[in-house]
C-alpha cells in the first residue's frame, strides 16, 4: 500500500530541508521587486531628460520672443473714411506700407503724435510697399521715388496740394502717409511699418556684418568717403553710409534706391540663408535690433505679426523681388524743385498686377524697363 504522499514528497512548494518549508514566507514576498522602466533603461531616462530640458528651452525662448515682439512701439493710425479707400484684399496676401525715417529731433513716432503732430520733425525718403502673395512663396518689394509728383492727402484722407510724395508723412502724419500712397496705387495697405535708417548699423552689427559689391571704385563728396570696388563686409557705420549714398551715383535718387534694396536683399540672404533664423545666439540680438527700430501700426498686434511671421519661414532671398515703381521723366516744378513723374500708364498696370498678384507677367512683359534690382553685382 502506497504511502500518502506529502508536499515534501511531490516537490510543490517544498525543499530538502522538509519541516523547514513549513515556516517560509510566500514565494512572492521573496521575489526582487520589478524596477520601474526608467531605471531598468538608464539611457531612455537620460534621452526623456535632456528632451525635457529642450523642450524647456524651447517654450522659454518662445516666450521671450513673444515678449519681445510685444515690445514693439505702435503708431496711432485714425479712422480713414472707408468709401475713400481701395477696397480690402480678398485674400491671404498682405500689403504692408514701409517708411524708412530719419531720427529727426530724436522723439519717437508715438511721442510726436502725443503732442499732436509736428511738421517737418520726421522726414520718410524711403517709400517701399511690401506685398506678400496669398500662398507666402513670394514677396515683392516695390520703392516708390521720394520725388514723385503726386496728390497729397491729409490724416483724415482729404485731398491737399501737389507735391513730393516724402512730404505726405512729413506734413501730415502716418494715417496721411497710408492715405497719399493708396490714392496713388488703388491698393489697401493693411499695415504700416516704419523703420529707422539709423537702426541698420545696429541689425547690420548684430548679424555680424553684410557682404555688398561695388562694381567700380568710387568717391562720395556729399558723405567724404571712398567706396573701393570689390566684396565689401559692411559693418553698421559702413551699411548706414551705404544706404545714403546718393551723390556721385549714376541715376541719382535712383541709384540710392538701388543701393537700398541691394543692402536689404544682401541682408535677408544672410538673415534667411545663414542659418540665423534657427540659431538663438545670433537670431535673438538680430530680432532685438529691428524691434528696437521698428514701429508699426496699433492694429497690427503680436499674434498678426508671429503668425506672418511664421508662415514666411520657408521663405528665401530668391523668392523676394525688388523693383521700383515706373518712371516717366524727370521734371522741375514752377518753384523750381526737381521732381520725378512716374509712368502713368505702366504705372497702372503695375499696381493692378499686385492686385491681381500677376506681377511675374508684369515683369515678363517690360523685362529691363520693368524697374527691376539689377543682380548683386550690378549696383554701383
Amino acid at each position: 500500500m502506497d504511502k500518502e504522499k506529502t508536499p515534501t514528497d511531490s516537490g510543490e512548494g517544498g525543499s530538502a530541508d522538509g519541516d523547514n518549508d513549513l515556516f517560509a514566507e510566500p514565494e512572492s514576498a521573496e521575489a526582487p521587486r520589478k524596477r520601474g522602466l526608467f531605471r531598468r533603461h538608464p539611457v531612455l531616462m537620460s534621452v526623456a531628460t535632456l528632451v525635457l530640458l529642450a523642450a524647456g528651452v524651447v517654450l522659454g525662448f518662445v516666450l521671450y520672443l513673444n515678449s519681445l515682439l510685444g515690445d514693439i512701439d505702435k503708431v496711432t493710425i485714425g479712422e480713414l473714411p472707408d468709401n475713400q479707400r481701395p477696397a480690402a484684399v480678398d485674400s491671404e496676401a498682405v500689403n504692408i506700407l514701409l517708411a524708412g525715417v530719419d531720427k529727426g529731433d530724436g522723439r519717437t513716432i508715438t511721442e510726436i503724435q502725443e503732442g499732436g503732430w509736428d511738421p517737418g520733425v520726421l522726414r520718410s525718403d524711403t517709400i517701399m510697399i511690401v506685398h506678400v502673395t496669398a500662398d507666402r512663396e513670394h514677396a515683392y518689394l516695390i520703392s516708390v521715388p521720394r520725388d514723385s509728383y503726386a496728390r497729397l492727402y491729409d490724416d483724415a484722407g482729404q485731398p491737399q496740394g501737389v507735391d513730393k510724395i516724402n512730404a505726405a508723412f512729413s506734413l501730415y502724419g502716418p494715417t496721411a502717409y497710408i492715405a497719399t500712397i493708396e490714392n496713388l496705387t488703388g491698393l489697401r495697405m493693411e499695415h504700416l511699418a516704419v523703420v529707422d535708417w539709423a537702426g541698420f548699423e545696429d541689425i547690420t552689427n548684430a548679424l555680424g556684418g553684410v557682404e555688398v559689391y561695388i562694381p567700380e571704385t568710387f568717391y562720395d563728396n556729399k558723405q567724404k568717403r571712398e567706396w573701393k570696388q570689390g566684396n565689401q563686409v559692411l559693418d553698421g557705420e559702413d551699411a548706414l553710409a551705404y544706404v545714403r549714398t546718393r551723390y556721385d551715383l549714376p541715376g541719382g535718387d535712383f541709384g540710392r534706391i538701388d543701393r537700398q534694396q541691394n543692402f536689404i536683399r544682401s541682408l535677408m540672404s544672410k538673415l534667411l540663408s545663414g542659418g540665423t533664423l534657427t540659431n538663438p545666439f545670433t537670431f535673438t540680438p538680430t530680432l532685438r535690433a529691428v524691434v528696437a527700430n521698428l514701429t508699426v501700426d496699433d492694429g497690427f498686434d503680436t499674434g498678426e505679426i508671429r503668425s506672418l511671421a511664421l508662415s514666411l519661414r520657408n521663405l528665401r532671398s530668391n523668392d523676394v523681388t525688388f523693383l521700383t515703381a515706373p518712371f516717366g521723366r524727370f521734371d522741375t516744378t514752377s518753384a523750381g524743385a526737381s521732381i520725378v513723374r512716374l509712368d502713368p500708364r505702366q504705372s497702372n498696370e503695375l499696381w493692378q498686377a499686385v492686385e491681381e498678384e500677376t506681377i511675374e507677367q508684369y515683369l515678363d512683359k517690360y523685362g529691363k524697363d520693368a524697374g527691376s534690382l539689377p543682380g548683386p553685382r550690378g549696383v554701383s
